[in-house]
């Protein structure tokens, strides 16, 4: 495990027990000794990889603060509606494109092509991605499961592709994915599984901006399916492509920050993290 994995790890079990114990309103000293370290050196893991404080990042995942930031995606919704912009063209600046296989290659699962494979250390823990020439298909966090759980899982999805291991192709990949400055340089396509009416879901996913959420009823009404909030969420429960699709930015109504495929703790992360980038970029 390298450090900035086991980072992750203990910023990942400080937020667990913040969000368990927020009322308490726990002190520095508290968190560092749940997690095992001096004040002083969870302080400044904490703030490397936030950019916040453990306080301030706390304050963001509060109830109130993310229903004022459900109201800022609303505005921007309804002003890119305005404007007639598309989900599509307003994803990361153009630098996202969601590419659905045929017809064929869903029934077929992926027979004839070849993908390769890795699994690598993110922001966010251990993670495992998948890429053909076309594209991302699959990107999954390794949570509670093993990476051989999450690899059977994408198998079975693509279950008569031609599948090779290949950490130095996918490496760069991930580099791409992780490292904003990176991103901002190169076009991510995304080659995906997927009904019509979940490649909408999806699509609509990527315009919720970084650092903002919205809900499972705000993206069933910016797809012109007001009534289908339920449906909407088994869509963004099947997102094959996590993070990327940024299916962690959608949260309750009320404000509470509801489930997540690869953990809870890994939903606040990515939320908070993304938000304390929002503030201090």
């Amino acid at each position: 495990m390298t450090l900035h994995h086991l980072n992750y790890e203990r910023v990942a079990e400080a937020i667990g027990f913040l969000s368990r114990n927020f009322r308490e309103q726990p002190s520095l000293q508290d968190v560092a000794e749940h997690v095992h370290l001096s004040p002083e050196h969870f302080q400044r893991i904490f703030t490397e990889w936030a950019g916040v404080s453990p306080k301030k990042f706390t304050q963001f995942l509060t109830i109130d603060y993310l229903r004022n930031h459900l109201h800022e995606f609303s505005s921007v919704q309804d002003a890119a509606d305005a404007s007639g912009l598309s989900a599509q063209s307003r994803v990361y600046d153009l630098f996202v494109n969601i590419e659905g296989v045929t017809p064929d290659e869903f029934r077929q699962r992926g027979k004839g092509l070849e993908i390769r494979y890795g699994f690598h250390n993110s922001p966010f823990g251990e993670c495992f991605i998948a890429a053909t020439e076309r594209g991302i298909c699959g990107l999954s966090f390794v949570s509670d499961t093993t990476p051989q759980v999450e690899f059977g899982r994408f198998e079975q999805k693509w279950k008569f592709a031609e599948l090779k291991e290949n950490q130095a192709f996918t490496k760069e990949i991930v580099e791409n994915v992780f490292q904003p400055e990176r991103r901002k340089s190169s076009k991510i396509t995304l080659l995906v599984q997927g009904t019509n009416f979940q490649l909408k879901v999806w699509e609509a996913l990527l315009s919720i901006p970084a650092g903002s959420v919205a809900t499972y009823e705000h993206i069933a009404r910016s797809i012109g399916r007001p009534g289908a909030a339920r449906a909407v969420g088994m869509a963004i429960g099947n997102n094959p492509v996590g993070y990327i699709i940024p299916c962690h930015r959608v949260i309750k109504k009320a404000g509470q920050i509801g489930e997540y495929h690869w953990g809870v703790t890994r939903k606040r992360a990515l939320i908070g993290w993304e938000m304390a980038q929002a503030a201090t970029g």
